[in-house]
């Protein structure tokens, strides 16, 4: 089998996941290589990602690190034998690979919390705020480039039919108009419709919180199938990051409560953002 030039997000976390399990048993390559009685390289390949592992072969692997994690076990199971192929493919040349990779999570995602100080979450975007915040960017894209992120931005909404996702927004994100005046009101109409879904929470910081000092929190957290596969993307000057070591996730669990505790409840949000809206 050919081995691949671009491993997606997903198929690294499997990787990755499989070198941790290996190195928690204090087996080197080379050693698990000769009791799966394959080539070290083979094993590299399938911890680097390049290379994938049938579920047989996962199963043993994980046999021979002595890992009886059985949920886990089969979480990894259902990523080595996934061959989804979602809407997110029909952009693969068009779009820098994190684009894709972000709505690959979402899509498996079992729930979805996001935190963001300066803009709008993006799955809450309309068109003409998503537009605004691509036409900002340097070096400047053309109107095609501009059009087909806008397009892969829109379908990411399909991530919030049915899958819990709970929003924290600060007030600074809300009252920045990114757009124009008028673009700005549509954006606030379409946020409160949102809220109103069952499974969508909006939460808001207001400026008046008091000792507030987690401005620098913005993140998208998207549950795995368990605990341990849950994964943290933050954006950055430089480019996107996917977090996914146990310590850190947990860091960010616990940020994310911290941030929830002292936002308004949903109830108090919504009517937040209605008088935000007729301020405008």
């Amino acid at each position: 089998m050919a081995l691949r030039s671009e491993p997606t997000a997903r198929q690294m976390r499997l990787a990755t996941e499989l070198r941790r399990l290996r190195d928690a048993a204090g087996l080197t390559a080379r050693e698990a290589a000769a009791l799966l009685e394959v080539s070290p390289p083979h094993v590299s390949q399938i911890e680097s990602g390049l290379a994938g592992v049938s579920e047989q072969r996962l199963r043993r692997l994980v046999t021979l690190y002595s890992c009886s994690d059985h949920e886990l076990i089969d979480a990894l199971a259902a990523m080595a034998t996934d061959r989804t192929r979602g809407w997110w493919e029909e952009y693969r040349q068009l779009l820098p690979t994190p684009f894709l990779d972000l709505a690959e999570l979402e899509h498996h995602a079992t729930f979805l919390r996001e935190v963001q100080f300066l803009f709008v979450p993006g799955p809450l975007q309309t068109e003409d705020y998503a537009r605004a915040v691509f036409s900002y960017r340097v070096p400047e894209l053309s109107a095609g480039e501009i059009e087909v992120r806008v397009r892969h931005r829109m379908r990411r909404k399909t991530t919030l039919v049915g899958t819990p996702y709970e929003a924290i927004i600060h007030e600074a994100a809300l009252r920045i108009m990114v757009g124009d005046r008028a673009a700005s009101r549509v954006q606030l109409a379409a946020l409160l419709e949102r809220s109103e879904v069952e499974h969508v929470t909006v939460r808001v910081i207001p400026f008046r919180l008091e000792g507030f000092a987690g401005a620098a929190s913005s993140m998208t957290y998207a549950g795995g199938a368990v605990p341990k596969l849950d994964t943290v993307v933050r954006e950055g000057p430089h480019g996107t990051t996917f977090i996914d070591r146990e310590d850190q996730l947990e860091a960010f669990r616990t940020l994310f409560h911290r941030l929830a505790a002292v936002s308004l409840d949903p109830e108090h949000s919504r009517e937040f953002i209605h008088k935000l809206a007729k301020e405008l």
